[in-house]
């Protein structure tokens, strides 16, 4: 099967993120970023006959395509539920460019939503079975912030990257979402000394390098390049993707510091038939400081153990020599649950596009997209290109 240009992202729609979803329940907002996204696409429902949604929402554990296909007033063809964390939205855009290359569908509605007031959030309690569990549950609470702030302490030991290089990932990111004003942390710039003076909330991670996590939706239309003419706009193509999954605990994790974006993007670099020195953008998941340095050196944009020293080195803002999340980042932007991984994707299509107004990359042509889930369990990678 062949992929490259075979699909298109040809529509786009977001919720920007917001502490306080105002009542609004996940059907209501994934309704306006469905909505939203076939509008920017030049579609009504009718047209689409995919349907690609997350895993949950409340009240609803089952027939999920089914419900949203209701609501939206869609007959899909081809439907899936993905569920990759952090991930997903990435797994969401090849998965939708299969359909499309297999003669499946022509054209896929994905989204995404979350609704939890964060002021007030529900906890839940880690299913017992998992795998693992008892190895890690007896210590305390094993959450992400423990589970990354152990990689962030082994980076540290293996290879002295220090509190101040992880900081400069915040305070670039932060640049960008003040040029951004769809940002929760709009005019809000702050200093390495700012994240360094934050609280530390778990050794040796600052609270100005944890995702600050939010309500919102997204949406994105992938079909052929033939329908996506009719937006009217330029399309971005997906040349290349890769995915791989290698633990769910971290008592199985195989190891801290080099994860399995080290396979996913080299796929995905070599559908692509780039190399990431041809990159002028990416945009890649960052729920924690950590998670940006890891990433850059597995995707082979700097080697192994020097990612503190290449984010000091480099400028990582819209401006700078290699821009990283031009809207802020989760950081910076917001994590709407499971569309906060969806938000790197709306920015690439913007930016390739030409309509990243105020925080614009010059000449950005190829932009490289990842998503992680879990604690660096899951990763998707995407390389995706301004159509001709």
């Amino acid at each position: 099967m062949v992929f490259r240009d075979a699909a298109v992202i040809a529509g786009v729609a977001e919720i920007a993120p917001v502490r306080d979803p105002a009542g609004a329940t996940v059907i209501d907002f994934l309704a306006r970023v469905a909505r939203g996204a076939m509008l920017d696409a030049g579609l009504v429902p009718a047209d689409i006959d995919g349907l690609v949604i997350g895993p949950s929402f409340a009240g609803a554990p089952l027939t999920m395509p089914a419900i949203i296909g209701d609501v939206l007033g869609i007959r899909p063809a081809f439907c899936d539920v993905v569920d990759l964390g952090g991930a997903t939205a990435a797994g969401m855009v090849w998965r939708a460019a299969a359909a499309i290359a297999s003669g499946a569908a022509t054209a896929v509605l994905c989204a995404l939503a979350e609704a939890t007031d964060q002021r007030n959030p529900v906890r839940g309690v880690p299913w017992p079975g998992m795998p693992g569990l008892e190895w890690e549950r007896a210590y305390g609470p094993m959450g992400a912030n423990t589970g990354y702030a152990m990689a962030a302490m082994r980076h540290a030991h293996l290879y002295g990257t220090t509190d101040a290089q992880r900081a400069r990932v915040a305070v670039d990111q932060r640049t960008n979402a003040c040029a951004n004003p769809a940002s929760q942390f709009f005019g809000r710039p702050i200093t390495i000394d700012d994240v360094l003076s934050s609280p530390l909330v778990c050794d040796p991670l600052h609270l100005l390098e944890i995702v600050m996590p939010s309500s919102g939706g997204t949406a994105f239309v992938v079909t052929t390049p033939q329908i996506a003419k009719q937006s009217g706009k330029a399309n971005v193509s997906l040349l290349g993707f890769g995915e791989r999954v290698t633990h769910s605990m971290l008592a199985s994790i195989p190891d801290l510091t080099t994860t399995a974006i080290a396979d996913s993007a080299a796929k995905a670099f070599a559908m692509a038939g780039v190399k990431p020195s041809d990159v002028d953008m990416l945009s890649i998941y960052d729920c924690y400081t950590i998670t940006v340095i890891i990433t850059l050196e597995d995707a082979g944009f700097c080697a192994k153990g020097s990612g503190g020293s290449f984010v000091a080195d480099h400028d990582l803002t819209w401006r700078g020599d290699l821009p990283v999340n031009t809207h802020g980042g989760q950081l910076s932007y917001g994590q709407a649950g499971l569309a906060g991984g969806a938000s790197h994707i709306t920015e690439a299509v913007r930016q390739l596009r030409g309509e990243a107004t105020g925080r614009q990359v010059d000449n950005c042509e190829l932009v490289f997209v990842h998503g992680n889930g879990g604690l660096l369990s899951e990763q998707c990678s995407l390389v995706l290109a301004r159509q001709p």
